[in-house]
C-alpha cells in the first residue's frame, strides 16, 4: 500500500495523535562504539527562519550512527568531539552541544529486553550551537518540522520557534545547582543528561500505546470500497477504540492511518474468506478491508472489534499524553460527558485545540490542569453545559468577565496560579459550591466571595495573607470550612465580632501566630494550629470535637465552657507544666497526646476516665502514676522517657483492654503483675521495656501476658530469662533482648512457633539458640556476643532472610555451615582483619566506624550506608547514609557510585562547597531512569587535611539533602552539622516551594509525594524538589570524640543529646550503632532505621612521626594533593566505590538503572622512581614528590583512591585447573572445579598481616617465610616501579587469607584476570550499571547479595593457586639476606610506632570483650614489630 494522506475527518495528524491512538514504541539502546562520524558545518537559510537571529559560527552537526547492543551510554568526550570542536567550545561558555534524537527513539523506562528486528535504526545527532540558537534554526538545518523536548522521561512538548534549546538546558542545570559556566557547558554535553532532558527532531511514539494494544498482526489490507487500491501486507493494530494501519510492512515508524471505531461498523465480507470490513462513523468515514490468515484470527478480531464499535464512551481520560489538540475522532462521539486533559500542552489555535472544545455538546466535566496555558481560555466560557472545571497550575493571572456565562458551574479549581484579584462577574455563578484558590498571590480574602452563597469552603492555603479579620468572615456566613495554611499569618483580629456561628472547621497550620483567640467561634468543631508560635490559645468549647496544637509554645490552653464533645486532643511539643482542669472534666475524650512537655504528674481523674482509650505522655518529667481505682477502657499507654520508678500495682488487671504499653527509658526496677491470681485476662500485645533497670525476676512476671506478640526488653540488667516463663509466650512474634548480660537464650524459645524476629545483640551469649527450627523465623541478630560455634539443622527454615553474626570474634564456622548459610538473603559475618604496619599508623589510628541497619516492620531495607576508613591516601575517610523511604533502588545506586563521584570531583576543585555540591549533582544525574520517579535523602561526610596547609589538623566537610542528619560530639555535647530539608522544619524551603507554585497537600508533602524539598532523584518534581545540597566544613580538634550519622527515623525518636550519651556509654562503634537503632525501634519507630558511628582519635597524642633523617635531594616541598583538572579533558581517576551495606534480595541496584555507571578508570598514571620520603604520621603528612632519577622536579600526581568496603559474592571460578589433580591446601576444601575458602577476598591495597598465622601457633616454616618474603619483595618492587614508593601499596593486588597465606597475584596476571569474566569478581563485584564494588577490611563484614546467582557448591569460590610459571624468583644473593632477616628480625629497624594514649576527649574505644591486661598483651605482640622490620628491610633491598 503506497503512502497516503489520511482524511482530516478520519484521522488527525501524527504529531498530536499517533502516541495516543497508535504507534508502538520499542526500547532503544546505544553503544559507545561509533563507527561513522561525520562533521558538517552548514550555514542557515535566514529566509526560512522566522524571527531568528544569526548564528555567527553556524551550526555544527556531528552525526552518530548508533548501533544498539544493550548499552545506553553514548560516547566519551574524546570520541565525541575532535580538537576543532573542543577548541571552539572552550572559547565561550555560551557555546555547547545539544543531543537530537530521532522520532523512533522513545525513552521507555518500563520496557525491557533487546529491541526487535523491526525497530528502525535511528540516528543521534550532536549539534554544536550557542545559547542564542533557536529551535527554528535547528529545524531549518536538520530539515525537520519541529523540535520536541521531553523532561524526565515523561511528557513531550513541541518547542516554540523562538525558544532556545541550549539555553533551556543551561537554565535547567543552573536551577539544579551548578554555578560555574564551564561546568554547566560540560554537563550539558554529558549523555547521562538525556534521562532528565531529551530533544527530539520529530515527535516519538508514546510508551503508553503498549498497554492499550488489544490485538496486532501483519495481514493483507485494502483501503476503500473501490478497486482502485490494491491489497498489500501491512501491520494492523487494534488499540483502544481505534484501528491503526501502518504504511510500511512490519513497522509502525512511518505514517499511521488511524480509524476510529466508536459508532462505526464491523462487517463480514462474504465474497472473500476470513475478511472483515472496518468503517468509521461521521460524514468523512473511511473503510478498510482486512483479510486474516486463519479462522481463529478472524473470529478473535471480529469479536473484539464488535465490542469496541458497540460501546458508548462517556468518560475519556487523555491525561499525560503530551497532546496539543484533541484527537479528531473524539468529536464524533456526542456521548462524552467527562474529559480529562490534565498534564498536556493544549494549544488554542490547533484544529482540535482549546477553541474546538465547545463542539462537545454534552460535556459536563473538563480537566485542563498542568497545561502551561498562561491565561484563561475565553472559549471555555462558551461551554454552557460545564459543571466542573479544573484549571490548576496553568500560570493564569486573571479571569475574564465572560466567566459569568457558566451558570451551571458548580466546581472551579484555580489552585497553583498567579491570581491576586477576582472579577465581580464571578459572583454571578449562583450554583458554584466549591472554589479552589490555594497557592495563588492573594493578600486578602476577595470581597466577591461574599456573593457566592453556595460556596461552603474557603480554600486559600499558600497565599500571602498576613492578617485575618474575623469581621470579614462574619459577612460571609456561607463559609463553614476555612483553610488558611501556609499563609504567613501574623495575627487574627476579632473586628468587633461577638459570635461566628457558621464556622465549624478552621486550619491555621504553619503560620506565624503568637496569640489566637477564637472564643467568638462558638460553633467551631475542629481546629488545626500546629507549628505556629502560639503562647496563648483561647477557644469556645460548645461544639469543639478535635483540637490539634502541637509544636507551639503553649503554657496553658483556655477553653470555656468545658468541651464535652471533645474526642481528640493533641497538646504535644509545648511547654505545659500541668494539664488544665477542663481536660479531666471532658466526658468523651478518647485520644490525648501530651508528649514532649514539662509535666511532672498526671491527675488521678484522667486515668479514671471511662472514655479515654489512648494516652501518650512520653518525654515528660513524670515520677509516678496515680493508682487505678476502677476498671478503665484504656487500650494504648505511652510513658517513655520519663522518670518513673514504678508502675501502679493494679495497672494490668484494672486496664484489661490494654494492648500497647511503652515505658522505655525510665528507671523501672520491676513491673506489675498481670493479674491478682494465676489466671490472667490480659489482652496486652505489645510491651516495650527497653532501657530500664529490670532483672530476670521481672521477666518472670511477663509470663501472664499470654497474648503478647512483641516484647522489647533490651538494655536492662537481665542475666537470664526463665525458661519456664518463656514457654508460656506461645504467640510471641518479635523478641528483643539486646544489651543485657545474657549468657544463653533458653531452649524453650523453640515453643514460640510464631516467632519471626529475634534480636539479642550485645550480650555474652556463647551458645547459638535453638531457633532455626522455627517455621516463621525471618531475622536473627546475635552480633556482638561471644559465640564460638553453631550447631545447625540439616536445612534452614525457608522464611529466614537475615542472619547477623558479626562481632563474635571467636566464632569459627565450618565449611558445611557456610554452605548452608549461602542460601540466606542477608548474612553478616566477621572478616579476619588483615592490617599492614603502614595502615596501623594511618587512618585506623585516627578513626574507625561501626554501622547498623534495621528493616523494622517493612519487608525491604531502604537504607544504605557508605563507610570508607581509608579514602584516598589513607589519611582521609568518607562516610555516608542514604534513605529511600519506600524504595531501595536509589539508595543502592548512591551507595555504589557516590564514592567514585567524590573521588573525581576533588580532583577538579579543592573548594569544599564546589566539589561536594558537584558530587551530589553528578550523582543525581547518574541515577538515570531510576531517578526519574524515585528519590532518596543523602548525607556524605569527607574527612581530610586542608590542602593549603599540609601540617594542619583535619577538617570534616559535610553535605546533605533530605532528612538524613549528622551530629558531632564535641566536649561531650552534640553539635548538629546538617540541615533538614523538610517542609515542616524549614520555613525557607517552604517559601521557595510555594513561589514555584507547587501544591502542598494537607500532610505537608510536595504534590502529595514527599515531605522533602531537596532529594537526589525524583527529577520529575523539578523545580520544586532540587538536588542541591547543604554544605558545611567543620575543623576537627582533639575535643571531637565521635560522629553520628542517621536517617530520619533515627533522629525522630532519639534526640541529639540522647544519641551522644548513648554512644559515650558504649565503647565499640558497631555496638553503639546497634544500640541507637534498637532504641529507635523500642521508642516506636516502625520504619527502616540506620546509624553510622565514627570514633575519632584526633589529637597530638596520636602523632607517630619520626625525626627527619635527611631531606632527599630535589624532593620537592609539598604534599601530593588533588590537582585542578580541566573539565574538557578530565584526568582519569582510579577506582573507588565505597560500600558498607548488604544487598537485600528483593531488588538489587543492578536491576534498576543502567545509567548509574562508574566514573572511575583503571588506568594508572606513569611515574618514575621516587626518593624515600621522611616517614611521618597522619596528623602531619609527609612532604614528598614524585620525580625521576634526577630528582630535579616536583611533579604533582593524581589521587590514588583506596578501594573501599563492599559486598562480595563470587558466582563462578574458572582457573583452568582440575582441582582433583592438585594437592589440597590447608583451610581450603575442593568441590569439583571450584574451591571454598573460609574468608573474604580483599580487593584492596597490599597489606601485611598483623598477627601470626593460626595454623602453626605463630611459628612459620622456612618455606612459608621464604614465600612471604618473596611476595613482599615483589609487591614492594611493583610499588616502587610504579612510582608509589612513598605510599607502599598496590591498587589492585589481591591477598587471600585462609588460615595461612596464598600467593598474591602478580601485576601482569592482575590485568589479565580483570579482563576475564570468570575471575573479574576477585577484583570487586562488577555491577551491571558499570560500578565496580571493591572490598575493604574496615567494614569487617562478609555480606551476601542475592543479586548474584545462588551457588550449590559452597559459600565462596576462588581460584586454587597460581600456575607454576607465575611464581616469583629472587636472586640467590638476596634470598639468603631475606631468610636471615625473617629468622632474626633486625633489632634496630627504627622506632616502633607508639600507641596513642587516650585523651580526655577520647573515651575507651577498645575491644568491648577484652580487659585492660588482655589489651596490653595485644599491644606487646612481637609479630607487629617483626612485620615492621621485614617491611623496612625488604623495602631497602627492593630499592
Amino acid at each position: 500500500m503506497e503512502e497516503e494522506e489520511s482524511a482530516a475527518g478520519a484521522a488527525p495528524g501524527p504529531e498530536a495523535d499517533r502516541d495516543k491512538q497508535g504507534g508502538v514504541g520499542e526500547k532503544v539502546s546505544y553503544s559507545a562504539a561509533l563507527p561513522d562520524t561525520e562533521l558538517h558545518k552548514t550555514g542557515l537559510n535566514q529566509g526560512a527562519v522566522h524571527g531568528s537571529g544569526t548564528l555567527g559560527t553556524g551550526i555544527r552537526v556531528l552525526k552518530r550512527n548508533m548501533k544498539r547492543n544493550g548499552s545506553r551510554s553514548c560516547v566519551t568526550p574524546k570520541s565525541r568531539f575532535g580538537s576543532r570542536e573542543r577548541d571552539w567550545l572552550k572559547e565561550d561558555p555560551q557555546r555547547g552541544c545539544v543531543f537530537l534524537h530521532g522520532g523512533g527513539d522513545p525513552q521507555l523506562p518500563c520496557s525491557s529486553g533487546p529491541p526487535s528486528s523491526s525497530t528502525s535504526q535511528s540516528d543521534l545527532r550532536l549539534v554544536l550551537c550557542t545559547t542564542n540558537t533557536t529551535a527554528a534554526e535547528l529545524c531549518a538545518q536538520g530539515n525537520s518540522e519541529g523540535l520536541y523536548l521531553q523532561l524526565h522521561g515523561d511528557l513531550i512538548r513541541r518547542l516554540d520557534p523562538n525558544e532556545r534549546p541550549l539555553q533551556i538546558v543551561y537554565d535547567y542545570l543552573a536551577a539544579m545547582g551548578f554555578e560555574d559556566p564551564f561546568r554547566i557547558q560540560n554537563e550539558a554535553a554529558n549523555s547521562d543528561l538525556s534521562c532528565m532532558m531529551r530533544f527530539y527532531s520529530e515527535k516519538p511514539c508514546s510508551a503508553d500505546q503498549l498497554e492499550r494494544i488489544l490485538l496486532k498482526g501483519v495481514f493483507s489490507v485494502r483501503k476503500g470500497k473501490t478497486q482502485l487500491h490494491k491489497w498489500a501486507e501491512r501491520q494492523v493494530i487494534l488499540c483502544g477504540t481505534c484501528l491503526i494501519v501502518a504504511s510500511v510492512k512490519d513497522s509502525i515508524t512511518g505514517k499511521m492511518h488511524i480509524l476510529p471505531l466508536v459508532g462505526g461498523k464491523v462487517e463480514e465480507v462474504k465474497r472473500r474468506q476470513h475478511c472483515l470490513m472496518f468503517s468509521s462513523a461521521g460524514p468523512q468515514g473511511q473503510t478498510y478491508f482486512v483479510n486474516f490468515d486463519s479462522l481463529s484470527d478472524y473470529q478473535r478480531w471480529h469479536r473484539q472489534a464488535s465490542k469496541v464499535v458497540s460501546q458508548t464512551v462517556s468518560v475519556v481520560d487523555l491525561s499525560c499524553y503530551s497532546l496539543e489538540e484533541v484527537p479528531e475522532c473524539l468529536f464524533y462521539s456526542q456521548d462524552i460527558t467527562h474529559l480529562n486533559l490534565r498534564n498536556n500542552f493544549m494549544k488554542p489555535d490547533r484544529t482540535g485545540g482549546l477553541h474546538s472544545l465547545n463542539r462537545f455538546s454534552q460535556i459536563k466535566s473538563l480537566n485542563l490542569s498542568h497545561n502551561r496555558l498562561g491565561s484563561f481560555p475565553e472559549s471555555l466560557c462558551e461551554i454552557l453545559t460545564l459543571t466542573e472545571l479544573n484549571l490548576s497550575c496553568n500560570g493564569i493571572r486573571s479571569l475574564p468577565a465572560q466567566i459569568e456565562n457558566l451558570h451551571s458551574l458548580q466546581t472551579l479549581s484555580l489552585d497553583g496560579n498567579h491570581l491576586s484579584l477576582l472579577p465581580e462577574e464571578l459572583g454571578g455563578l449562583s450554583q458554584l459550591s466549591s472554589l479552589g484558590l490555594s497557592f495563588n498571590n492573594f493578600s486578602e480574602v476577595p470581597a466577591v466571595l461574599e456573593m457566592l452563597s453556595a460556596v461552603d469552603r474557603l480554600a486559600m492555603a499558600g497565599n500571602h495573607l498576613e492578617m485575618l479579620d474575623l469581621g470579614t468572615l462574619s459577612r460571609m456566613s456561607h463559609f463553614k470550612h476555612i483553610d488558611l495554611r501556609l499563609n504567613g499569618l501574623q495575627a487574627v483580629v476579632s473586628g468587633g465580632v461577638e459570635t461566628l456561628k457558621h464556622i465549624t472547621h478552621m486550619d491555621l497550620r504553619d503560620n506565624h501566630l503568637s496569640v489566637l483567640d477564637l472564643s467568638s467561634a462558638c460553633s467551631l468543631e475542629q481546629l488545626h494550629c500546629q507549628r505556629n508560635s502560639l503562647g496563648a490559645l483561647t477557644l469556645s468549647g460548645f461544639a469543639l470535637r478535635a483540637l490539634h496544637t502541637s509544636a507551639n509554645h503553649l503554657i496553658t490552653v483556655n477553653i470555656y465552657p468545658v468541651p464535652n464533645q471533645l474526642t481528640h486532643l493533641d497538646l504535644s511539643r509545648n511547654l505545659l507544666a500541668y494539664l488544665p482542669d477542663w481536660v479531666c472534666d471532658t466526658r468523651k475524650i478518647e485520644v490525648l497526646d501530651v508528649s514532649h512537655n514539662l509535666l511532672t504528674e498526671l491527675p488521678g481523674r484522667l486515668l479514671s476516665s471511662l472514655s479515654l482509650r489512648k494516652l501518650l505522655a512520653g518525654h515528660n518529667q513524670l515520677h509516678s502514676l496515680p493508682d487505678l481505682l476502677d476498671h478503665i477502657p484504656l487500650e494504648a499507654l505511652d510513658l517513655q522517657h520519663n522518670k518513673l520508678g514504678e508502675l501502679p500495682e493494679s495497672l494490668f488487671y484494672k486496664a484489661l483492654n490494654l494492648r500497647y504499653v511503652n515505658v522505655s527509658a525510665n528507671s523501672l526496677e520491676t513491673v506489675p503483675p498481670s493479674s491478682q491470681s494465676e489466671e490472667s485476662l490480659s489482652a496486652l500485645q505489645e510491651l516495650y521495656l527497653t532501657s530500664n533497670n529490670l532483672n530476670e525476676q521481672c521477666a518472670a512476671l511477663l509470663a501472664g501476658h499470654q497474648n503478647l506478640r512483641v516484647l522489647h526488653i533490651a538494655y536492662n540488667q537481665l542475666q537470664s530469662f526463665p525458661p519456664s516463663k518463656l514457654t508460656k509466650l506461645e504467640l510471641l512474634e518479635e523478641l528483643n533482648l539486646s544489651g543485657n548480660k545474657l549468657k544463653t537464650i533458653p531452649s524453650t524459645v523453640a515453643n514460640c512457633k510464631r516467632l519471626h524476629t529475634l534480636i539479642a545483640h550485645s550480650n555474652h551469649i556463647s551458645v547459638f539458640p535453638e531457633i532455626l527450627n522455627l517455621p516463621e523465623i525471618k531475622l536473627v541478630d546475635l552480633s556482638c556476643n561471644e559465640l564460638t560455634e553453631i550447631l545447625l539443622p540439616d536445612s534452614l527454615p525457608p522464611a529466614l532472610q537475615e542472619l547477623d553474626l558479626s562481632g563474635n570474634t571467636n566464632l569459627i564456622l565450618e565449611h558445611k555451615t557456610l554452605n548452608i548459610f549461602s542460601h540466606i538473603a542477608t548474612l553478616k559475618l566477621d572478616q579476619k582483619p588483615v592490617m599492614s604496619a603502614g595502615e596501623s599508623m594511618g587512618s585506623s589510628t585516627l578513626w574507625n566506624h561501626g554501622y547498623s541497619e534495621m528493616t523494622g516492620q517493612k519487608n525491604k531495607l531502604c537504607v544504605s550506608v557508605l563507610a570508607v576508613d581509608s579514602f584516598g591516601d589513607s589519611v582521609e575517610a568518607a562516610y555516608g547514609i542514604f534513605d529511600g523511604d519506600r524504595n531501595e533502588e536509589v539508595p543502592r545506586l548512591l551507595q555504589c557510585t557516590m564514592g567514585d563521584v567524590l573521588s573525581e570531583e576533588i580532583q577538579h576543585s579543592s573548594i569544599d562547597k564546589v566539589y561536594m555540591c558537584n558530587t551530589f549533582l553528578s550523582s543525581h544525574r547518574k541515577l538515570g531512569m531510576a531517578g526519574q520517579k524515585l528519590g532518596a535523602s543523602a548525607l556524605l561526610c569527607y574527612i581530610q587535611h586542608d590542602p593549603g596547609d599540609p601540617g594542619s589538623y583535619f577538617s570534616l566537610t559535610l553535605a546533605n539533602v533530605g532528612t538524613c542528619q549528622a551530629v558531632l560530639c564535641r566536649d561531650g555535647q552534640p553539635l548538629p552539622l546538617s540541615k533538614v530539608f523538610s517542609l515542616e522544619q524549614s520555613a525557607e524551603e517552604t517559601e521557595r516551594v510555594k513561589l514555584s507554585k507547587a501544591i502542598i497537600t494537607e500532610d505537608n508533602k510536595v504534590s502529595g509525594v514527599t515531605c522533602c524539598s531537596r532529594l537526589l532523584g525524583c527529577s520529575y518534581l523539578s523545580p520544586w524538589v532540587l538536588p542541591k545540597p547543604w554544605v558545611r566544613t567543620e575543623p576537627l580538634c582533639a575535643q571531637d570524640e565521635f560522629l553520628i550519622l542517621g536517617n530520619r527515623a533515627l533522629f525522630e525518636r532519639v534526640s541529639y543529646q540522647e544519641a551522644v550519651c548513648t554512644v559515650q556509654a558504649v565503647r565499640d562503634p558497631r555496638a553503639a550503632a546497634k544500640k541507637l537503632c534498637t532504641l529507635a525501634q523500642s521508642y516506636g519507630c516502625r520504619d527502616n532505621v540506620g546509624a553510622v558511628v565514627v570514633s575519632l582519635h584526633i589529637g597530638e597524642e596520636s602523632c607517630t612521626c619520626e625525626l627527619p633523617l635527611a631531606t632527599a635531594a630535589g624532593g620537592g616541598g609539598g604534599r601530593i594533593y588533588p590537582t585542578a583538572v580541566p573539565l574538557g579533558d578530565p584526568a582519569t581517576p582510579s577506582t573507588s566505590s565505597g560500600i558498607a551495606s548488604e544487598f537485600n534480595s528483593e531488588m538489587s541496584a543492578s536491576e534498576v538503572g543502567s545509567e548509574a555507571g562508574s566514573i572511575a578508570s583503571d588506568e594508572n598514571p606513569a611515574a618514575g622512581l621516587a626518593s624515600r620520603p621522611e616517614r611521618r604520621c597522619s596528623l602531619h603528612p609527609t612532604v614528598c614528590g614524585i620525580g625521576g632519577f634526577g630528582g630535579g622536579g616536583n611533579n604533582l600526581g593524581l589521587f590514588q583512591r583506596q578501594p573501599s568496603c563492599a559486598t562480595f559474592s563470587s558466582n563462578q571460578s574458572d582457573n583452568g585447573l582440575d582441582s582433583d589433580d592438585e594437592a589440597p591446601l590447608d583451610g581450603v576444601i575442593s568441590n569439583g572445579s571450584k574451591l571454598e575458602v573460609e574468608v573474604d577476598i580483599h580487593c584492596c591495597a597490599f597489606r601485611v598481616k598483623g598477627g601470626a598465622p593460626e595454623g602453626n601457633g605463630g611459628q612459620e616454616t622456612v618455606e612459608e617465610q621464604r614465600g612471604f618474603a618473596l611476595r613482599l619483595s615483589e609487591d614492594i618492587g611493583s610499588c616502587v616501579t610504579a612510582g608509589f614508593g612513598c605510599r607502599m601499596r598496590r591498587q589492585n593486588s589481591v591477598v587471600v587469607a585462609a588460615n595461612g597465606w596464598l600467593p598474591s597475584v602478580s601485576s601482569k596476571e592482575t590485568s589479565d584476570l580483570k579482563k576475564s569474566p570468570s575471575t573479574s569478581s576477585l577484583f570487586g563485584k562488577k555491577l551491571s550499571n558499570g560500578s565496580v564494588v571493591t572490598v575493604e577490611e574496615s567494614h569487617n563484614l562478609i555480606e551476601v547479595a542475592l543479586e548474584a546467582p545462588k551457588k550449590k557448591t559452597g559459600y565462596f569460590a576462588a581460584p586454587a593457586q597460581q600456575d607454576p610459571e607465575d611464581q616469583l624468583v629472587v636472586p640467590p644473593g638476596l634470598e639468603r639476606d631475606v631468610r636471615e632477616q625473617l629468622r632474626h628480625p633486625n633489632p634496630n629497624p627504627g622506632p616502633p610506632p607508639p600507641q596513642p594514649a587516650p585523651t580526655t576527649g577520647d573515651p575507651d574505644w577498645g575491644h568491648p570483650h577484652l580487659n585492660s591486661q588482655q589489651q596490653q598483651q595485644q599491644l606487646q605482640q612481637p609479630w607487629h614489630d617483626s612485620a615492621l622490620a621485614i617491611q623496612q628491610e625488604v623495602y631497602d633491598t627492593a630499592l
